[in-house]
């Protein structure tokens, strides 16, 4: 295989959580194509080769890639780790860390409260946000 479509790879390397978020992170703009220099925006369907640069723009970071390996199919995140290499600088990955760790205390939950629901957890994801979670 010497090409494969970027919200595919995308979502297979698990950098997305579904294919249709890596689709409209590409047509709304937000994943780039490093270009002798230059960025240009992609659509979903280009076809992505080893070697290439993506920048992606998520929850206000700006991340980059490079593909090291091509994979068609969703793996387990050990397996996906190869097959990209994390060229974002430590600048912006200090920005993350900056930004959310030790702004709050551990997690507390009544005694008897139980496991939380469903709708509690997702209560919960969506406050607490996640540098992996590319809807922004």
């Amino acid at each position: 295989m010497d090409k494969i479509r970027v919200d595919k790879w995308l979502w297979s390397v698990r950098i997305f959580k579904s294919r249709s978020m890596a689709t409209s992170a590409c047509k709304t703009g937000k994943i780039f194509l490093d270009v002798e220099g230059e960025k240009e925006k992609i659509k979903p369907s280009y076809l992505l080769r080893r070697g290439s640069i993506i920048h992606i723009k998520k929850n206000g970071f700006n991340l980059t890639f490079k593909v090291v390996d091509l994979l068609a199919k969703r793996v387990s995140a050990s397996l996906a780790q190869p097959c990209y290499e994390d060229l974002t600088t430590p600048e912006e990955l200090n920005k993350y860390k900056d930004w959310f760790v030790g702004k709050s205390r551990p997690e507390f939950r009544e005694k008897g409260a139980g496991r939380p629901t469903k709708k509690e957890r997702r209560e919960l994801d969506e406050y607490k946000g996640n540098i992996y979670d590319f809807e922004d």
